[in-house]
């Protein structure tokens, strides 16, 4: 049950009613736990506001009580960004019932819809409408949108279409204090001040709740082309992404890379699948165009990379020839965190680099790794195409978890060192949560880390929203 105060309760339940409150402690506990199970608190309450005005009227108590708010979406993230301490003190407001779109205009191409519709719902209704919406993740099916835009999510088509913060055009977000900012203008033009939207998106809760978005659609491809193809380095492959840049222009959206011991994890541990290529190779990548001409797709993705063999860019290459060829090539790369998490316990480092620089970072980092543990593992995965790995070190599943805080604090500080003497960011698409908070604070400049407390401490002065999150 709750331990909030009878009265605080008692306001609570008046703004939402019976249906938007979860206060017994068996029902409160998939809201008290993230997916990957790191993290686990304990809430005074959950609310479940059914729209704006609600989610207004639960902010306008909680400011005044000086009560901390989680603010959840699917519960999918990476970070720990949506789970609550363990103090019990603190409101996790969830955003599930929110889930309206509430308006598709094809001639604009805007969708306009609430914070908890699901990633895979936004993407079905901008296909009835013969229109896309680009953002994909695996947990797309379960993630909803408001949590996309809070974190700033990636995701496998940014090297065409951006992160989420690219594909939003306004926003609708209740305040700390209650008040509601309508920013929801479905404009690609507006120069009328600060840009509020982009400072709500990837704020990951601590500065208001996003509650509804304008997102920007596009026309939706009609063919696609698909290959898989190995190469001996990183270098070879970052020579192919230009390369394929140049001949393919906008129809590549999707290069996405792994090591051979990333795709040997993935083979031994997700069932249904099986290497795309007979021999091995040092490294892999996933590679596709899509376009809204059917005709010559697969011919030009053939010719670049019939010229990438020929001049040993890569040294081998499979087109696929149908649906279910290309469904098997994403299911390895879609399966490559299940396998991690069956596979042992992931030291994870969610970086982002120049594209010049990835191939210099992953020998000094290897090195260095390998010069603190000679038998470490890495799983080098991501999505080369915008600069973004996932760069993981996999320790055994029977790892106890002193030796896993201390060895995270080690292999973070030799990672992200390299990252931040090559300009890069210790934090691309998964957000900062309370995974990276600590680490944010030893690479953010003074001067840069104090503007954002600023913005915090104008925004939310009690300092309500997710506490220990992000700053």
């Amino acid at each position: 049950m709750s331990n909030l105060h009878p009265h605080l309760l008692q306001r609570l339940h008046a703004a939402v009613g019976d249906s938007g409150l979860v206060n017994d402690s068996e029902a409160k506990a998939p809201y008290e736990t993230d997916w990957l199970k790191k993290w686990t608190g304990r809430s005074s309450i959950v609310v479940r506001p059914a729209d704006t005005a609600q989610t207004a009227a639960v902010m306008r108590i909680c400011h005044e009580t000086h009560t901390p708010v989680v603010t959840q979406g699917g519960n999918t993230g990476m970070s720990g960004g949506a789970t609550p301490d363990g103090s019990g003190a603190q409101v996790v407001l969830s955003t599930v019932r929110m889930n309206a779109i509430r308006a598709v205009d094809p001639l604009n191409n805007t969708l306009t819809c609430e914070a908890g519709v699901l990633l895979a719902n936004i993407q079905a209704a901008a296909q009835a409408a013969d229109r896309f919406f680009p953002l994909s993740l695996g947990a797309e099916g379960s993630c909803t949108i408001g949590g996309n835009l809070a974190t700033n999510a990636g995701g496998i088509a940014v090297l065409r279409y951006g992160n989420t913060r690219e594909l939003a055009l306004g926003l609708e977000v209740v305040l700390p204090d209650g008040r509601v900012w309508n920013g929801l203008r479905a404009l690609r033009k507006d120069n009328t001040g600060y840009d509020l939207r982009d400072l709500f998106i990837g704020s990951e809760g601590t500065l208001g709740i996003i509650t509804a978005a304008v997102l920007k659609l596009h026309p939706r491809p009609v063919a696609r082309a698909t290959a898989w193809v190995g190469a001996r380095d990183i270098e070879a492959l970052v020579g192919l992404l230009a390369q394929l840049r140049a001949t393919c222009g906008e129809r590549l959206v999707a290069f996405e890379m792994m090591s051979a011991e990333s795709l040997a994890l993935i083979l031994a541990h997700v069932t249904d699948v099986r290497a795309p290529l007979a021999e091995e190779h040092a490294f892999h990548a996933l590679i596709e165009l899509a376009d809204t001409q059917g005709d010559g797709l697969a011919e030009l993705l053939e010719a670049g990379l019939g010229d990438a063999l020929e001049n040993d860019t890569v040294q081998d290459v499979a087109v696929s020839v149908n649906v279910a060829q290309t469904q098997s090539f994403w299911k390895i790369r879609e399966g490559i965190s299940q396998a991690q998490m069956r596979a042992g316990k992931a030291v994870k480092h969610d970086i982002a680099l120049p594209i010049s620089a990835i191939a210099a970072f992953a020998r000094e980092a290897g090195s260095a790794l390998r010069a603190a543990q000679a038998d470490v593992r890495i799983i080098n995965f991501g999505h080369l195409g915008d600069g973004n790995l996932h760069y993981n070190v996999l320790l055994p599943l029977d790892t106890p978890p002193d030796v896993l805080a201390a060895t995270t604090a080690q292999f973070n500080r030799i990672v992200h060192d390299i990252v931040a003497a090559a300009n890069g960011s210790i934090s691309a698409e998964h957000g900062v949560g309370q995974l990276r908070r600590d680490e944010l604070r030893h690479y953010k400049s003074e001067v840069e880390f104090d503007l954002m407390m600023r913005i915090k401490q104008s925004l939310d002065p009690n300092q309500i929203m997710n506490p220990g999150k992000l700053i």
